[in-house]
């Protein structure tokens, strides 16, 4: 599953807007649909916020393995 993919299904599964999570790591809402919508590759460092902010491993939010915890 692609990264745009995983950011969406992680925001929706703990029921937060697109604008909550722009304005809970410092984004602007228009950031977070684009990057949903695949337009556009988040920095390194914006993978890292959101990673930590869903707890979940950069390898699954990136699509690279199935297993959500960090280790």
């Amino acid at each position: 599953m692609p990264f745009s993919d995983k950011l969406r299904q992680l925001r929706k599964e703990n029921k937060i807007t697109q604008m909550q999570l722009a304005k809970d790591i410092n984004l602007n809402d228009r950031t977070i649909k684009r990057y949903e919508a695949g337009t556009v590759e988040p920095t390194l460092s914006v993978i890292i916020s959101l990673a930590n902010y869903f707890d979940v491993s950069l390898d699954y939010l990136c699509g690279l393995s199935d297993v959500r915890s960090r280790q």
